[in-house]
């Protein structure tokens, strides 16, 4: 598809100048819609389709192009404007440019100068909208990628074990590795550790020393040789957590089966000093 000729708007009070402009830019292949005025400007510019670019003559009755310039930047900062001027106005129309106009032209400027100026300005246009667009995607692209990264960190949060575990009064600190009870830190092994947080992650679920031996210490082992080294751990962490640990009331064994933290709402289970 061809693409879509530039809009452009010439103003200009002097009748001829205005004409003539407009006739040459649209031998171009331009659309051009012309203005009488700074004011008759702004009014197709607020009532018309967007235009690329104004050729706008700096010395106009009522409000000059200076002035115009102001406002377009402010209200459609998009369009590329370039300015006409005589030498004795040289001065205003450079200070323009430092606030953003495009370009000037001294007033008779040729024909090849007019053409020259109106394509640069043009291609200064193209840019501006490209950058536009590439800023706009790139913006899409990381509020995409932010809802993507918050939505993926909800779920690591989400399948990440709490910190904390609180069974009746033991409380499991995960990431310093602090056990206390009643509010006293507990001096513990990385395995007792490790088996005391099967325990409390599933009160009143009873453990197989496989099992435990399987989740705290990361291996296999047949059932004698599990259950011989989880009757180990299990002693040292009544001797340390029960007031009494041939009658505990926190780690209980379930004969036969294995091993249990009871929550205390369930009734003390069989117990052994095993």
């Amino acid at each position: 598809m061809a693409e879509q000729a530039a809009r452009i708007l010439v103003v200009d009070d002097e009748a001829t100048a205005r004409v003539s402009l407009a006739e040459i830019l649209r031998l171009e292949g331009y659309q051009v819609a012309t203005a009488a005025s700074g004011e008759e400007a702004l009014s197709l510019l607020d009532k018309s389709d967007p235009f690329d670019l104004m050729v706008l003559d700096i010395k106009m009755p009522g409000m000059s192009g200076l002035e115009v310039t102001e406002l377009v930047q402010e209200r459609y900062p998009g369009v590329v404007i370039i300015l006409l001027t005589a030498f004795g106005a040289l001065e205003t129309a450079i200070e323009a440019i430092r606030q953003g106009a495009s370009d000037y032209l001294l007033k008779p400027a040729s024909v090849p100068e007019i053409l020259e100026s109106v394509r640069n300005g043009l291609v200064k246009h193209r840019q501006t909208q490209r950058r536009q667009h590439l800023v706009g995607q790139l913006q899409q692209t990381l509020s995409e990628l932010a809802e993507v990264e918050g939505a993926a960190a909800v779920e690591e949060a989400a399948s990440q074990p709490s910190r904390f575990i609180q069974v009746r009064d033991v409380v499991i600190d995960r990431q310093k590795h602090i056990v206390t009870q009643e509010g006293k830190s507990l001096d513990l092994t990385p395995t007792e550790f490790k088996i005391l947080a099967c325990l409390l992650e599933t009160p009143d679920r009873v453990w197989s020393p496989q099992d435990l031996v399987r989740q705290a210490q990361g291996y296999e082992t047949d059932a004698w040789g599990a259950r011989a080294i989880i009757r180990v751990h299990i002693r040292r962490l009544r001797k340390k957590m029960e007031a009494d640990p041939s009658d505990p009331t926190y780690i209980l064994n379930m004969r036969g089966v294995g091993y249990v933290f009871s929550s205390g709402e369930s009734g003390k289970k069989d117990s052994d000093s095993s």
